[in-house]
């Protein structure tokens, strides 16, 4: 494997800002906010000709809340799988009592450890640092994570003290899963659910999860993607930035993904933000899976009200499975996988164009398409024109006025006929053109012959 470099420190002293930049990425939030990093966030580095895995984590703060001590849990762990540590401080705000905290934790794990003077632009680094060395951690490299000064030097002197990895074929992500939904419905503790492990940070507290986090597994020799999203509010509710960036992650994740899981909170019922959300979903094209959790707790007349609303509320979501779990402990979870690769089976599958003609011409037997203007719209063939979601594209004449009930009608029936679950299914309609529409002024031969006897006959007279 590529050696691991992981970034530790307190908040705010750029570990974010230095993992954009060796990841060439924009993974990670970052702002002048302490706190903003929670998880664990994998992204590919490279320097020269070098390639490294860089591991960003949370702010190590020393406090001893629920949060603070889950957030150095997820560092710990990273630190433990890492090859070696660069250990961030603020070159600016000077030694504080948590770095000196966190570099008796370092010391004690025997691995390299490279002390990391960030933020030093216009700073003289010998002065700036000097202070730093009683940490017994070396002598610090000044760096600016903003500005990138210094960040080559450091890395290229990091790899060179670890062994070079064989050169591998980078593995496929798989099919990539993001969960999705409104805050504190239980999206962290599904993905742990399924993982087997507290991956990402599960928290009774809304909005715990801020960034966009890609995790890949493997299950029964299929590769996932599993991408934990920040929860989506309605807009109104959203005053912070940090929130506002989080949710564009979150609606970006989705666009990436290739099949979205969609949870819901079974003791609040289906709300209008999970409706937003759900048609967001539906415009994206994206394969759906809904999952109603924190279903155990409920008693059978509520689960009866909630599976009304959902008949209710989400009818445009008609296609989706609908699965009823506890990701808190695991019931329903197991099968979730199974409905996701079915559903990215029918995004992706191919259809053949004598198929889709065949029941094309069926369909319209059925149920023949509307007079215009006392003429019937003519329906000739049909061909796939994309995936995922899958697009067939019927040919004919008026296929401008055709209803958008017959398009419909069109859309569940080719679903219903070619078995497309968990799948939107979208019909474009395209005209045969007339050559001579635009040529109004142009004689067709016979108009020509017509004429030339015409002045024969005059000539005569």
């Amino acid at each position: 494997m590529n050696p691991v470099i992981v970034l530790v420190g307190r908040p705010n002293v750029g570990k974010s800002t230095l993992f954009n930049r060796l990841t060439h990425s924009r993974a990670a939030l970052v702002a002048d906010q302490p706190g903003l990093t929670r998880d664990r966030i994998y992204g590919a580095g490279k320097v020269g000709d070098r390639p490294c895995i860089v591991v960003d984590t949370g702010g190590l703060s020393g406090e001893r809340g629920e949060m603070d001590s889950l957030m150095a849990s997820q560092a710990q762990l990273a630190m433990e799988e890492g090859d070696a540590i660069l250990f961030l401080v603020d070159g600016r705000s000077g030694m504080s009592a948590a770095d000196e905290v966190i570099a008796g934790r370092l010391r004690q794990l025997g691995k390299p450890v490279y002390l990391v003077l960030n933020k030093s632009e216009g700073l003289h680094a010998a002065i700036a640092g000097a202070e730093f060395q009683a940490l017994g951690l070396g002598q610090p490299w000044a760096v600016s994570a903003a500005h990138g000064d210094g960040v080559s030097r450091l890395m290229d002197a990091v790899l060179a003290t670890l062994p070079a990895a064989e050169e591998e074929e980078e593995a496929e992500p798989g099919i990539k899963v993001a969960v999705v939904g409104r805050p504190n419905v239980g999206k962290s503790t599904l993905i742990n659910r399924i993982l087997g492990e507290e991956r990402v940070l599960a928290f009774d507290q809304p909005g715990t999860t801020r960034d966009s986090i890609y995790i890949p597994c493997e299950r029964a020799g299929q590769r996932y993607t599993l991408i934990d999203t920040a929860g989506v509010r309605r807009r109104h509710k959203v005053f912070e930035a940090i929130e506002k960036f989080s949710v564009v992650k979150t609606l970006q994740a989705i666009e990436d993904a290739h099949v979205i899981v969609l949870v819901l909170d079974a003791s609040e019922g289906v709300t209008d933000q999970d409706a937003s959300l759900a048609g967001f979903i539906l415009e994206s094209g994206r394969a759906l899976v809904v999952a109603v959790n924190k279903w155990d707790g409920l008693d059978a007349g509520r689960r009866a009200h909630v599976k009304r609303e959902i008949e209710r509320k989400l009818p445009f979501l008609d296609f989706a499975a609908c699965h009823f779990i506890s990701a808190l402990r695991g019931t329903g979870v197991d099968r979730l996988l199974p409905v996701v690769d079915r559903a990215y089976q029918c995004a992706t599958q191919k259809l053949s164009t004598p198929q889709l003609t065949r029941l094309l011409a069926e369909l319209t037997v059925q149920h023949a398409p509307p007079l215009v203007r006392g003429r019937r719209i003519k329906l000739r063939y049909a061909h796939q024109g994309g995936q995922n979601p899958p697009l067939i594209v019927i040919h004919g004449n008026q296929v401008e006025s055709v209803p958008a009930s017959y398009r419909r009608y069109l859309a569940n029936a080719f679903r219903a006929a070619l078995k497309l679950e968990g799948t939107p299914l979208r019909i474009e309609f395209k005209g045969s053109e007339n050559p001579y529409r635009e040529k109004k002024n142009v004689l067709t031969s016979r108009q020509i012959e017509k004429r030339r006897r015409l002045l024969r006959r005059v000539k005569k007279s």
